[in-house]
């Protein structure tokens, strides 16, 4: 998590719910490493929701939603994978309209508000919407297998996959900890975040529902709990992605 600018009237309220886990040195986002073993669980996970498949994506395009009492916010992406270009369209920290397009490896040569405003925005979103992905990717976390335990929100149990980033991975969240509850067709039902850092919240506690298909991966597109002790709505909607070969987008559904 780290905290962001937003617009007025709603700054501190807002940047409470943002989840920016660390990534640095770490397979990221699908981008190509050395290949290194990972939990089963992870693999399992990853699978489920469209690891094989992942390299017939060519883009992915969404918009991340935040509802909160009183505030709502919106950040819509298109981010290719294999090239690392991020286009961003949203509000700057005064709430004035931003449009902007980006390479991730070409951070250093990009504006201040790129580096320090928007590729943050765009790690945390991509986080929300991919996460099971980075239990597979993410080298640096460590994944365990908890088994069967009760619930956080709702009645019954589901699988405990516990994903802890250390301190020393670096990255904008280090040490954070998020915890994922499996069903028995190996789709997360609710998740746990635990904040490695001071800044608050410390705990954010929502159901992953709204399952759609985009192309070949499975997305949870609404989530629903709390932060702290606000309630929260994170929900994502224009989701599609562009497949290999294509230039049309496939929406999800």
């Amino acid at each position: 998590m780290t905290k962001l600018g937003h617009p007025k009237g709603g700054c501190l309220a807002v940047a409470l719910l943002i989840l920016a886990t660390s990534c640095t040195g770490n397979r990221r986002n699908g981008e190509a490493n050395g290949g290194q073993t990972r939990p089963a669980i992870a693999e399992q996970l990853a699978k489920t929701y469209g690891l094989d498949s992942f390299g017939q994506i060519e883009a992915i395009r969404y918009t991340f939603n935040i509802e909160i009492p009183g505030i709502n916010l919106s950040r819509s992406w298109t981010w290719e994978p294999k090239t690392g270009r991020v286009s961003y369209e949203g509000k700057d920290k005064d709430g004035k309209p931003v449009k902007v397009t980006y390479v991730r490896s070409q951070l250093n040569g990009a504006p201040a508000n790129v580096r320090d405003d928007i590729e943050p925005a765009f790690v945390n979103d991509q986080y929300w919407l991919l996460f099971p992905f980075h239990t597979y990717w993410d080298s640096s976390a460590a994944v365990q297998d908890l088994g069967e335990q009760p619930l956080p929100l709702e009645k019954g149990s589901a699988k405990r996959v516990v994903v802890k980033y250390p301190a020393e991975a670096g990255g904008f969240t280090p040490g954070d900890t998020w915890e994922l509850y499996l069903g028995p067709d190996s789709r997360v039902e609710e998740m746990v975040y635990h904040r490695g850092g001071p800044q608050k919240p410390s705990l954010v506690t929502v159901t992953w529902a709204g399952y759609q298909k985009a192309g070949p991966l499975l997305v949870s597109t609404d989530h629903r709990g709390t932060a702290d002790a606000a309630s929260v709505r994170v929900y994502f909607s224009n989701v599609a992605v562009k497949l290999k070969g294509s230039d049309n987008w496939v929406s999800a559904q």
